[in-house]
Formats: structure tokens, sequence, C-alpha cells
């Protein structure tokens, strides 16, 4: 039987930049000690509240393999004791959203319908309130700059975890798409669809950033083999 040769990789015609992010948190104006005034904050906060309680939770939590994917849903547990709205906050998946707007309606319906439902928790004191707090986003360049495929690798192994927060989470609301920057560079500058498909699935939940790494690492490494 004759050999089937993979066709040669693309070379990528943009150079993909790492950078990274830092974030200066502030406390914002908004607090609740009842379920009532988070469903009113959460109505009323800015988008800087709600990307830094849900998008940013993941990466300040990347080490934590199990527990609550957001501020909301823990508070919801730990101060109000309301676990079954806890575990309807959790299952929010920031991957199914493009913007803060989307993000923010889900959760006022989730808290919405709770109180619907369980008017007897709408008013009672929670055991610490919640301060709603947001971050400014301070974009840094670094100094990998690859052009290959190989030596995207190499610096994917090398940057910070912020930098890949940034590009594999962060970039769905810049980018306004259901797709992150390493897939969108492999599959428009490499031509490598699959291999951007099968980034785009890992699972952001029950993988730390670090393994969110090795598996982009990883998947890479097979285009090149």
């Amino acid at each position: 039987m004759p050999t089937v040769e993979r066709p040669p990789l693309r070379k990528p015609e943009k150079t993909f930049y790492f950078k990274t992010s830092e974030h200066l948190l502030r406390i914002g104006r908004e607090k609740a000690t009842t379920l009532e005034e988070l469903l009113k904050a959460l109505r009323e906060c800015p988008d800087s509240s709600i990307f830094q309680h849900t998008f940013r939770t993941l990466q300040e939590h990347h080490f934590i393999r199990q527990g609550f994917s957001n501020d909301f849903a823990h508070w919801s547990l730990s101060a109000c004791h309301e676990p079954i709205l806890a575990e309807q906050l959790a299952s929010v998946d920031v991957r199914e959203f493009t913007d803060i707007a989307g993000v923010r309606g889900r959760m006022v319906e989730i808290v919405e319908e709770f109180l619907q439902e369980h008017p007897r928790s709408t008013a009672r004191a929670a055991h610490e309130p919640f301060y709603f707090c947001a971050a400014d986003l301070v974009v840094l360049p670094t100094p990998f700059a690859p052009d290959t495929l190989p030596d995207f690798v190499d610096a994917l192994r090398q940057v910070s975890l912020h930098s890949i927060h940034h590009h594999f989470i962060e970039a769905r609301l810049r980018l306004k798409r259901m797709s992150n920057d390493f897939s969108n560079w492999l599959e428009q500058e490499v031509g490598l669809r699959d291999t951007a498909l099968a980034i785009e699935r890992i699972d952001i939940y029950t993988n730390t950033l670090e393994g969110v790494r090795q598996q982009i690492a990883r998947i890479v490494g097979q285009a090149l083999n």
C-alpha cells in the first residue's frame, strides 16, 4: 500500500505576538448583603465587575481543579447557604458568550428565577457581604514572537499563565467570536483547522491553566509529527 504523505505545513503569513495582561483591582460601589441586593447589583454594576467575578475568577483560581467557577456561585453557597442557587450560577459557562452583556443576562435570569421559586431567601441576611470589584486591564508585550510552528510551541511552554489566560480565555471578548487567539492563528495563518478545533474543545473547567498549556502544546506538537 503506498504511503500517504501529509502536505507540508504552511509558513505563517503573520507572526504570533504573545502578550500578557495585568489587572489593577479596585472595589466598586455595589455591595450585597442579601440575594435581593445581589440581583439589583448584578443588573446595575459595570461590565468590568461582571468580568472580574466570572472570567477573571478562572485565572485567580487556576490551580483549583474542583470548586465553583465564579465568585457569585461561591458567595451564594458560603455566605447565603444556598447550594441550589450556587450550582445554577456555577453552571454558567463563559465559553458560551462573546460579550459581558450575555454573561450578565444569564446571571440575572438565574437569580430572578431562584428568588421567584424561593421567596423566603430574598431578604435573608448573608453571613458576610459580597463586595463587587472591578479591574483595569493593562495589556503588555512579551519577548516571544514566533513566526514558525516549532517556535510557537517553544514560546507557549515559556510564557506566563497570565499570557495563556489572555490569549485563551479573554480573547473571546476581544474577538467577539467563539474562539481564542491560538486557534484563530493556527487556522488562519497555518491552515490547521482540525488543530484549531481540537484546542477550542479543551475544557477550561476541568483543567488548570497549566493543564491547558500542556494540552495546547501536545495538540500542536501532533501537527508537527
